[in-house]
């Protein structure tokens, strides 16, 4: 069974809130389709380097993460420039940043 269909919008605010209350700060960068815009999610570990992952579905349906960049944090500029040519394949993209120092942050689907 599919998990039911949430606002791409209407997520990353909840996102930004779940940060807000986990004292990691979060900032949208870049505004997507409000309705069904796909997510990428920069998580930045404030020593030069980032992990990037970006929604995907599983076989099920249900939201997943796939790993952008690979397991390990990559320089940050390798990270821009993944992020830079998926903007350029998807104009409804959004982009989310998160300060994440300590890889606390787990996103609300599996990691594939």
């Amino acid at each position: 069974m599919t998990e039911p269909r949430l606002v791409t919008s209407l997520w990353v605010a909840a996102q930004i809130r779940v940060c807000d209350l986990n004292l990691m700060p979060a900032v949208v960068r870049r505004k997507g389709d409000g309705d069904a815009g796909a997510v990428i999610l920069k998580l930045n570990r404030l020593d030069g380097t980032a992990l990037v992952l970006a929604q995907t579905r599983d076989a099920e349906g249900r939201r997943a993460w796939m790993q952008a960049t690979g397991a390990i944090p990559v320089p940050d500029a390798e990270a821009e420039t993944y992020i830079a040519r998926a903007i350029g394949r998807d104009p409804d993209l959004w982009v989310v940043e998160i300060e994440d120092r300590h890889g606390r942050y787990a996103p609300d689907g599996r990691i594939l």
